[in-house]
Parts: C-alpha cells; structure tokens; sequence
C-alpha cells in the first residue's frame, strides 16, 4: 500500500550555531524535502525550544512536518506535527494518547520486526529500520537488512523508515526493498548543494514510482 509518509526525512545535524542549522533546513526544504525531525542531544533545553520554534514556523512556510526526537513534551509545546521515539524514550501508546490522532508518531525498531509489529499495534504511522549500512552517527548500531523492509510492506500497515549510513548512492535497493522514508543526516547536510541534494532524493521516490 502506499503511504502519504514517502520521500526524503530530514534529520537536523548536531550544530553549536542555530542560524546555520536554520538556513541549512531551509535549504534541503527549499530542495523539496517535506519532512523534517529536529534531533538535538546537546544544546539547553531554552536553545531546544527556540530553534524547535524556529524549525515549527521554517516548516509551515514550506507545508512541510515537522517531528521532534525523543522529546514528546517540546513536540506538544511547539506544536510541531509529530514525535519520534527510541526504545528507551518513552510509552508509544501514552504518546499516541497524548498526540491525538492526527499527529505523526514514529518508532525505532532497530532491526527488530516484532519491535515493529507492537509498534504498529500501539498506533505509530512509521517504524524506522537501522542502520541499514554502516553509519557515521551510530558507529556501533547492529546493521539491518533489506528483507525487513520487504517484511513490512506485505505484513505492516504503516510506513517503513530506513536509517542510518545512507548516500544517494546506496539509497536506491532500500525503496526498491519497500522503504518508504528515508532518513539521512550526514549525506544531506554534509553536500556542497543542500537542495540540489534534497532534489536529487526526492526523484528517487518519483523514479521508483513510475
């Protein structure tokens, strides 16, 4: 089944400097990316909730989602579109609870199918597989294989997210395999081009689907 959760998912690097974190989401939205999740493990929660806010009025501008890493309370405060959650940051069905119906919640499942299965019972709209190839964010992460992605597309309802390790390059077997979403840092926000980067994403979902 399709999914309206399909294409490029932005995650925000770890920056020290938020005008530059702004103007290089604005680049990969500008790119044609229209979802993006703040992911911050080191700034103060008053830097947190002002570059959140920042990213909440930068993503409408460009009708875009915004998701929040691990931190359901600053996703309700900002009113961004959704959560995401690892294994460890929090109750999927208390945040589905708390989001309402209409917000996005998504979940870690590693490389773990079952983790996927109570997820989806728990009322996610995506789980994310990873690292699906050796990633410079979490070196150390058990890698996940493509058959998962096959997995979900033929006994999930809900969208598959891949993570971890992706390139332009490497990124076509993973949609071809069924993923949905895929969710890139380094290869994003580390090329010389933000949004011709983006571009380039969002035509292998639209190569894919012709």
């Amino acid at each position: 089944m399709e999914h309206k959760l399909r294409g490029l998912y932005a995650i925000t690097p770890e920056h020290a400097d938020g005008a530059r974190l702004l103007s290089e989401v604005e680049a990969a939205l500008a790119g044609g990316c229209r979802i993006v999740q703040y992911r911050d493990k080191t700034s103060t929660m008053p830097e947190r909730v002002a570059r959140a806010r920042a990213l909440r009025e930068l993503t409408r501008r460009h009708n875009a989602k915004l998701l929040i890493n691990d931190d359901l309370a600053l996703a309700v405060l900002v009113e961004a579109d959704g959560v995401h959650l690892g294994k460890d940051d929090g109750n999927l069905m208390a945040a589905r609870a708390m989001l309402g119906p209409n917000r996005i919640l998504g979940a870690s499942c590693y490389a773990d199918f079952a983790a996927a299965q109570t997820a989806e019972a728990a009322g996610v709209d995506y789980v994310a597989f990873g690292a699906v190839y050796p990633s410079p964010t979490k070196p150390n992460a058990p890698l996940a294989g493509s058959d998962l992605f096959f997995a979900a597309k033929n006994r999930l309802t809900v969208a598959s997210c891949a993570i971890g390790g992706i390139t332009l390059a490497n990124a076509p077997p993973l949609i071809a395999a069924g993923a949905d979403l895929l969710a890139v840092i380094t290869d994003l926000f580390s090329a010389p081009d933000i949004a011709a980067r983006a571009t380039a994403y969002q035509r292998l979902f639209e190569k894919a689907q012709s």
